[in-house]
């Protein structure tokens, strides 16, 4: 069940990318973002929908339902990646300290 949904998910994924690089941008000049004289709002007018713009609603909708089902599927799943539980050491009997630096030792003077 989760393979199929998954191999479902990502054909959507790619359908979805697929449509959107076909479709004709809205108010693509820069000028429409700025009051020009052929735009009714800011992003561009509406107008109506297109062939492609409802397969990418459709397809948006599928590829949600998808990504929902998943994240309540693999969510079921988990398990703990630990097999079994760490050994349990005893405590130490003395605390360890930093040790003193030990002192170069010294030489006696040469004598003449």
């Amino acid at each position: 069940m989760i393979i199929a949904l998954t191999i479902v998910h990502v054909l959507m994924c790619f359908a979805i990318i697929a449509i959107v690089l076909l479709q004709a941008g809205k108010g693509a000049d820069i000028g429409s973002a700025f009051g020009g004289a052929g735009s009714q709002a800011v992003f561009g007018s509406m107008g109506t929908p297109t062939v492609l713009g409802k397969i990418t609603g459709v397809i948006a909708i599928i590829f949600t339902l998808t990504s929902f089902s998943l994240a309540i599927l693999g969510g079921e799943r988990t398990s703990s990646v630990v097999r079994e539980a760490p050994p349990v050491s005893a405590p130490a009997s003395e605390p360890a300290t930093p040790s003193a630096p030990v002192p170069a030792p010294t030489t006696p003077p040469a004598s003449k």
